[in-house]
């Protein structure tokens, strides 16, 4: 029988996924705020291999809540992005509209959460069936 494969790296709780994951979305926001004007794609494209390391670091037991802290962490890191400076009215309506106009970002790195999830989770089922 050949010894299992193991994934590298830490592993979180499902409250440790989620300040990782909006912590390193706020951090990235903050980045892309100061360097590159708030650049929207850039963020985008930053947001799917944070959303890879969260699902692939998430214990197995904490799996599910990878694809629920992303699309939270993904609206937090947005804040200093889009902070338009017209007060709370002019944050918000940036906020909103970089939902909007990011909603391919946000569904893709939250579909891509998903799915290594319920991979993870069946591989973690026939592990536990063939033990017992």
């Amino acid at each position: 029988m050949s010894p299992e494969p193991r994934l590298p790296g830490p592993r979180l709780t499902g409250l440790g996924s989620g300040l990782f994951c909006t912590l390193v979305m706020f951090l990235l926001g903050c980045l892309d705020a100061l360097l590159l004007d708030g650049a929207l794609p850039v963020y985008g494209v930053l947001f799917v291999p944070v959303c890879v390391l969260t699902a692939l670091w998430v214990r197995a037991g904490d799996l599910l809540t990878a694809p629920v802290v992303v699309p939270i962490a993904f609206a937090v890191g947005l804040i200093p992005v889009t902070d338009g400076g017209g007060g709370l009215l002019g944050s918000l309506m940036g906020l909103f509209t970089g939902l909007a106009t990011q909603c391919g970002w946000l569904y893709g790195g939250t579909l891509v959460a998903g799915v290594i999830v319920l991979v993870r989770r069946v591989l973690w089922v026939r592990r536990r069936r063939r033990r017992s």
